[in-house]
């Protein structure tokens, strides 16, 4: 079906690129579930921000005072967007590199050419910097040429999620 605005799926997912951390971190596994929802040119950043905060702070129950959220260092509408939507001090906004925070990861410098953008994460943690990854936004709004350069794509979308078991490991 072609003419969806939203989506919401549940997925088995293997993460080899993980592989060589399973064991050696609490946090780190190869398989599980993913719970994901989608936006297709419908809602963008400003809904999927408030609502994951949304998710995360009301429907689980986690304390906002053990959460905090990652950003892509050049994603300054994002920052403002969990500042100024969220109410989320500077303190709690981490800015990280695009190894972490834009997919696919490194994607500006690497590819692979195609739909790439911006991530942010919301974490579990006391400490800024130190956690576990809770909720990821990916806000896929570029499409990555070959001579590097990301141009806007017509339309911009939503993939965000979270692991079915670390959700309830968390829990």
């Amino acid at each position: 079906k072609k003419d969806l605005k939203r989506a919401a799926s549940c997925q088995k997912c293997l993460r080899t690129a993980d592989l060589d951390r399973v064991g050696t971190t609490a946090y780190h596994h190869s398989f599980f579930e993913m719970l994901g929802n989608f936006s297709f040119g419908d809602y963008f950043k400003e809904e999927a921000i408030v609502w994951g905060w949304d998710l995360v702070t009301r429907d689980l129950v986690l304390p906002k005072e053990n959460l905090w959220v990652s950003v892509y260092k050049d994603d300054h509408e994002a920052s403002e967007l969990w500042k100024k939507k969220v109410g989320l001090p500077d303190a709690r906004i981490v800015q990280m590199g695009a190894e972490d925070n834009f997919w696919p990861s490194n994607a500006p410098t690497d590819g692979p050419n195609g739909p790439c953008g911006p991530c942010s994460e919301i974490y579990v943690g006391k400490t800024p910097g130190k956690g576990v990854e809770i909720w990821n936004l990916v806000f896929t709004q570029f499409d990555r040429q070959s001579d590097g350069s990301l141009k806007n794509l017509p339309q911009r979308n939503i993939d965000t999620g979270m692991g079915l078991e670390r959700a309830a490991a968390v829990i």
